[in-house]
């Protein structure tokens, strides 16, 4: 972990970044039509939950995006010195819907950046808070928690399988292919290769196949959730990837409610657990 200045990369804390959208109505009809939902959003309707990350989306140049897709290093992110990023965790407090047709704003602040040692080397963590506003209104208070890796080895196994809850009062399963995750990348700006690229994440980043966005499967347990309690408001999530989800075999979105709580999660086709997220409803 020498080579990494943690002194230098948390001179980052407290960057602030503002982004402005007007959450216009071609990415949520976009993404519903991806989602093979067959009714599609209008123009004053309410965004669903985490669908605001079709908007505000940085545009870096290509020559300031990266071998891997993502935006070269050192702009609003600190430059963490390792390969892998990933958004590994996050959690929101929904205040107001954002409408969708009318303006908005985005901040973002990054509020720590951590080194810590894991059994794969070193791992950075990088926390950003992300409010959103529209009317002047704080609609959505969220924190992003990403963190960077080191390059495991060729034959380094996948993390442990952790066995999915059983007790599932919904499931539905989800066959993931190429043209979802490209259109899920394109719809979110996400230039990241392992998502589309099926060689470069095999052979770059050694995956053993494309890997279905983090965000993606907790887009899909909020569409459950939508499913089976459409009339009920979120007013809080929180959310932690466990393992990766491939796009090689079927996998299942699950959830069960307990009064105002909820709990949904994905298993992949060995039932291993790979996205959880808990959630309360608004009173």
């Amino acid at each position: 972990m020498s080579s990494i200045d943690i002194n230098h990369l948390q001179t980052w804390v407290g960057k602030q970044e503002t982004l402005e959208d007007d959450i216009t109505l071609f990415p949520a009809r976009a993404l519903a039509a991806a989602l093979g939902n067959t009714t599609l959003p209008n123009k004053g309707d309410e965004l669903p939950v985490f669908w605001e990350w079709l908007y505000f989306l940085p545009t870096p140049q290509a020559s300031a995006t990266g071998a891997d897709g993502h935006p070269a290093k050192g702009g609003f992110l600190p430059p963490v010195p390792l390969p892998r990023r990933m958004w590994a965790a996050g959690e929101a407090e929904i205040l107001k819907p954002l409408i969708i047709g009318q303006p908005a704003k985005r901040v973002s602040t990054i509020e720590s950046v951590d080194l810590k040692s894991g059994s794969t080397g070193a791992l950075v963590f990088v926390n950003v808070r992300h409010e959103i506003f529209q009317n002047q209104d704080l609609c959505i208070n969220q924190v992003q928690n990403i963190v960077y890796r080191e390059q495991p080895a060729a034959d380094a196994p996948q993390p442990p399988a952790k066995p999915a809850p059983e007790d599932a009062q919904w499931q539905q399963t989800i066959t993931p292919d190429p043209v979802l995750l490209f259109r899920y990348s394109a719809l979110t700006y996400n230039g990241h290769r392992i998502h589309y690229d099926r060689t470069y994440a095999i052979q770059e980043e050694l995956y053993p196949a494309l890997v279905v966005h983090g965000p993606l499967l907790v887009t899909l347990l909020m569409e459950l959730k939508r499913q089976q309690c459409p009339v009920d408001k979120i007013a809080s999530f929180r959310f932690r990837a466990v393992r990766p989800t491939f796009d090689t075999s079927p996998f299942k979105v699950e959830g069960k409610r307990e009064g105002n709580s909820l709990s949904l999660w994905s298993a992949d086709s060995h039932n291993a657990l790979c996205m959880k997220l808990d959630a309360e409803l608004a009173d």
